[in-house]
C-alpha cells in the first residue's frame, strides 16, 4: 500500500474511522456484494461537476482517497464493463486484481467492451487475457477478428443502440453477475435510462475544472428519479464518496448521522 494513502471516515450509515489497511478488510465488507446480478457503477467528478479536466481523461479530477475506494470495488467485481471510447481514452490495458486485494477473488478480474462498431482498443489486447466484446450484429465481424469468438457477446441492437440489458445477462450467463460499469457518461446514461443500475457510486473531489468538461452521465435529460444514500464517506482532503442504492430508493429512508 502507498505511504500517501489517507485514511477515510465513514459518516452513513455509522460513524466509523478507516485508517490504511494494505488488505482493505473494513473498506471489502462495506462494498460487499451479494451473490446474484449486481450492476454498481463508479465514477468521479469535481465539486462543479466536470467528469474530467483539461486532459479529458478522469484521472485528472480524482486523487488518492478515490483511489483507494477504486481499488476496493476492482477487487470485489467479477468484470469491469467499460465504452470501448471511454477504454481508448483513458488508455485501458487488460486488468489484473488491484495487488494486495487478490484475496478478495479467487476469480482473475475480467474486462469487457460496449462497441457497436466492434472495433477494439489495441492496448486492451496486451494481456494474458483478451477482453470480452459486447456488440451488436454489425460489429461482430470486426470484433471477433480481434478477440475470437469465445470472447463475443453478441446482443440485439434496439433503436441503432447496443441491447445493454441481454448484456448483463449474457455476461452474468458467463459467471460474470457482479458487474462494474466505470462509463464512459454515455454509456452509464445508458446503462441507467435501461434501469439497469444497481448503485451508483460517485467521488466528489475539491477541484474546480470550470466550464467545458461533461458530467459523468451523457445523453438526453431524464426525468429525476429519486435515490437512497447508502454509504458516504470523507477524506481529510474533503473528498466525499457516496454510494447510492437506486433499487430501493422508495423502501428505506435516508440513513442519518446520529
Amino acid at each position: 500500500m502507498s505511504s500517501d494513502t489517507p485514511p477515510l471516515r465513514l459518516l452513513v450509515p455509522d460513524v466509523e474511522e478507516l485508517p490504511p489497511d494494505p488488505r482493505e478488510e473494513r473498506l471489502a465488507a462495506l462494498y460487499a456484494l451479494p451473490a446474484h446480478t449486481h450492476v454498481r457503477v463508479n465514477m468521479v467528478a469535481s465539486v462543479d461537476g466536470g467528469a474530467w479536466g483539461d486532459d479529458g481523461r478522469s484521472g485528472s479530477v480524482n486523487d488518492a482517497a478515490d483511489w483507494r475506494v477504486f481499488r476496493v470495488l476492482r477487487a470485489l467485481a467479477d468484470v469491469v464493463l467499460v465504452g470501448a471510447g471511454t477504454a481508448r481514452t483513458e488508455s485501458y490495458t487488460a486488468l489484473e486484481r488491484p495487488r494486495g486485494l487478490e484475496h478478495h477473488s479467487a476469480r482473475p478480474l475480467e474486462l469487457a467492451l460496449v462497441t457497436r462498431s466492434g472495433r477494439v482498443p489495441a492496448r486492451t489486447l496486451d494481456g494474458p487475457r483478451l477482453p470480452w466484446v459486447v456488440t451488436g450484429t454489425a460489429g461482430a465481424a470486426t470484433a471477433s477478428a480481434a478477440v475470437g469468438e469465445d470472447r463475443l457477446v453478441v446482443v440485439p441492437e434496439v433503436g441503432g443502440a447496443i441491447d445493454l440489458e441481454a448484456g448483463v445477462v449474457a455476461l452474468a450467463a458467463r459467471g460474470l453477475g457482479r458487474v462494474l460499469c466505470e462509463g464512459g457518461p454515455h454509456l452509464l446514461g445508458s446503462m441507467l435510462e435501461a434501469g439497469l443500475v444497481d448503485e451508483l457510486c460517485v467521488t466528489t473531489t475539491p477541484r474546480l475544472v470550470g466550464a467545458g468538461p461533461g458530467r459523468i452521465v451523457g445523453g438526453p435529460a431524464d426525468e429525476p428519479r429519486p435515490a437512497r444514500l447508502a454509504r458516504l464517506l470523507a477524506a481529510p482532503s474533503g473528498t466525499l464518496l457516496a454510494s447510492w442504492d437506486l433499487r430501493h430508493r422508495a423502501e428505506a429512508p435516508v440513513p442519518t448521522v446520529p
